[in-house]
């Protein structure tokens, strides 16, 4: 049985707009039951540890899919996700693989975590699986090789685009554009059509675009622990 960490955002201030962020529901249900039906047994974190808050967009009914429904009836899951533990008590090695679903939320609070960063460099130090969807890759801002360079130098990946952000109208709300935030990394930055699903893999980093490819991502990240 796979042990697979997935790391949620304690987030819901969205800038200064006086509205709420936090994680987006369908990135989070979708790759949840992809990893539950394979048998994996998940465990949940967030910085503050606890419930994490959900962005309110990702509830209205148009953002609704056949996951999110899913959860809505599944106490049990909404029972695991209301007690996330705290990051700081996360071991690294206990884990088989790690998925960041993501939401605006991140790009506050994850991009900047050193338990986060630490996370992330000890999983690709041992070459186990990495995962981090939509908004989610904003935690490789700071995560870094052994050799000192950025993790995600050289390395294919994808993220939410700026012509999506420009799409939801927070191109100036957010801290960073993510895809301008990977290419100054020297990340090899992807990307597919806007709201499309597109997912890529190298090595054993998996990234997807946006919330259309968050059951895409973690299919390829089951992928990868199956080798």
């Amino acid at each position: 049985m796979s042990k697979i960490l997935m790391i949620l955002t304690s987030h819901d201030r969205l800038g200064d707009t006086g509205e709420k962020t936090g994680f987006w529901l369908e990135e989070f249900a979708a790759p949840y039951y992809v990893f539950k039906d394979a048998g994996a047994e998940i465990t949940l974190a967030s910085p503050q540890g606890g419930q994490p808050p959900l962005d309110p967009k990702s509830d209205a009914e148009d953002a609704q899919t056949e996951a999110t429904r899913r959860f809505k009836d599944d106490k049990d899951a909404q029972e695991q996700l209301a007690s996330t533990h705290r990051l700081d008590e996360i071991y690294p090695s206990q884990y088989d693989a790690v998925f960041y679903p993501g939401g605006h939320g991140p790009m506050w609070d994850l991009a900047e975590n050193a338990d986060s960063r630490r996370i992330i460099e000890a999983f690709s130090q041992s070459d186990r699986p990495v995962g981090a969807v939509c908004h989610a890759p904003a935690v490789f801002r700071h995560t870094q090789t052994e050799a000192g360079e950025p993790l995600v130098k050289g390395r294919r990946v994808t993220g939410f685009t700026n012509g999506e952000e420009e799409g939801v109208g927070l191109t100036d709300v957010v801290p960073f554009l993510l895809e301008d935030m990977l290419k100054e990394k020297g990340a090899d930055y992807q990307k597919g059509d806007d709201w499309g699903a597109f997912v890529v893999t190298d090595g054993k980093l998996v990234t997807g675009q946006n919330p259309a490819s968050s059951e895409g991502a973690a299919e390829k990240l089951l992928e990868l622990l199956k080798g």
